[in-house]
This record gives C-alpha cells, sequence and structure tokens, in this order.
C-alpha cells in the first residue's frame, strides 16, 4: 500500500489516544506507508511480544507508553517511555511487553549506502 497515510494530516493528535490495548494481544495501526518508508503505532499486553527475526532495513522504536524488553544481537535493554533505540539493519532484534506497552516505530527503507 504505497504513498498510503492513515492519520489526520495537517491537525494534532495524540499518540496515545490512537491505538488502544487489548488483553491478550498486539495491535498495529500504519499510520503513514510510503516507499521510503512507514510509521506506524504499536500497543503490546503484557507478555506478548515480537519473537526473533532481522528487517532489511534500520528502523526506530520510541516507546510512548511503559516500558519494553528489547533484544538487539543478543543485547536486552529496557526502553522506557519517552525513550527510543535504534534497530540497525540485517541484525536479529526482538521486542517483549514485561507490561503493557505501546512504541511508535519508523521504519527506513532507503538501504545503506544510497545517496543521501
Amino acid at each position: 500500500m504505497a504513498n498510503k497515510i492513515n492519520a489526520p494530516v495537517g491537525l494534532p493528535f495524540n499518540l496515545l489516544e490512537h491505538v488502544d490495548y487489548s488483553g491478550g494481544s498486539v495491535v498495529s495501526r500504519t499510520l503513514i506507508d510510503k516507499k521510503i518508508g512507514n510509521i506506524t503505532l504499536f500497543s503490546f499486553d503484557m507478555g506478548q511480544g515480537l519473537s526473533e527475526h532481522t528487517s532489511p532495513y534500520d528502523a526506530v522504536v520510541h516507546v510512548i507508553d511503559g516500558s519494553a524488553e528489547i533484544t538487539i544481537n543478543k543485547d536486552t535493554s529496557t526502553v522506557r517511555a519517552g525513550e527510543m533505540i535504534i534497530m540497525p539493519s540485517n541484525i536479529p532484534h526482538s521486542l517483549h511487553a514485561a507490561e503493557r506497552f505501546k512504541m511508535l516505530l519508523i521504519m527506513i527503507r532507503e538501504k545503506s549506502g544510497s545517496a543521501e
């Protein structure tokens, strides 16, 4: 779905109110989906997560509520509301909700080494 915007355009909105928690689930809402990257809002109920995987693109996680255990290349960090972490391309990473949390995922699809 290239070039899609699924958020209020030109109007302020509260990220915390833009996605709800759902018991025993991970909920996602894509805000922007374009060829060069996407922005997706997630909520994770306690105990939920994303298993280890890799991506060919760099990504930034900004935790906006609660905290997440994020493992990158076997090193685990607790990332709290207001904090961000960069997940580099082609490096294994996973996320775990020791408590429920919400995050904004910013995926940059431009490959490393491309013109800046």
